[in-house]
């Protein structure tokens, strides 16, 4: 971890721990050295963060692209290893970034469903994240989240002292998908994109509270 990783990892901590009274299961199973990639359920702006601080690895965040061009706060998102996402260009850059990092041996969170679900229940996984994990050599460990939605869904202005759980599952391997992808059709590709998607997202709603 940076210095200023670690300052606000720290912080978070102690932050959902008191605010919160965050119970944490599972983070073991997330491998402390190597690429790997952290699926989750997403309902709360509290959820990337919360993921990060219940590790005890530095984990690579997606963050806007138009964040970085504040002067403090882009310094922070750089410092932490920040990934910026322009959703107005389209997503080609940001893929690439990922994958790199990815290469490089780092941690990276992605949402299956791509954003907040609006009535606290899972959404449909969309095929980005199946593009990734395919396009890379890593693990997923799927994550799931607990009480956010009730804590800070989209609906609200302030969060709520509710209790938030996170749950960490067994690594998945997609190897054998990935050695298909190899030799069969670009049509069948595309549809191993979202077959990995659904799979990923099956593996969070198959983690119970």
């Amino acid at each position: 971890m940076t210095f200023s990783y670690l300052i606000g990892w720290k912080l978070f901590r102690l932050f959902y721990s008191i605010y919160f009274r965050w119970r944490v299961s599972g983070a073991d199973k997330v491998p402390q050295t190597g690429s790997v990639i952290l699926a989750s359920n997403h309902a709360s702006f509290l959820d990337p963060p919360l993921v990060g601080s219940a590790m005890k690895r530095m984990l690579n965040y997606m963050a806007r692209e138009t964040l970085f061009r504040f002067p403090i706060v882009g310094g922070i998102l750089r410092s932490w290893n920040a990934v910026p996402l322009d959703r107005d260009r389209g997503s080609a850059s940001g893929l690439r970034i990922i994958l790199d990092r990815l290469n490089q041996g780092n941690a990276i969170l992605l949402f299956p469903e791509g954003t907040r679900t609006k009535d606290g229940k899972l959404q449909s996984a969309q095929s980005g994240i199946g593009l990734i994990v395919m396009k890379s050599n890593a693990p997923v460990v799927p994550v799931r989240i607990f009480g956010t939605y009730e804590a800070f869904g989209r609906h609200m202005k302030f969060p709520m002292p509710r209790r938030v759980t996170v749950k960490f599952g067994d690594p998945l391997n997609f190897d054998h998908y990935r050695e298909e992808a190899k030799t069969c059709p670009k049509a069948r590709v595309k549809e191993l994109y979202q077959q990995v998607a659904d799979e990923v997202l099956a593996a969070i709603a198959k983690i119970e509270k």
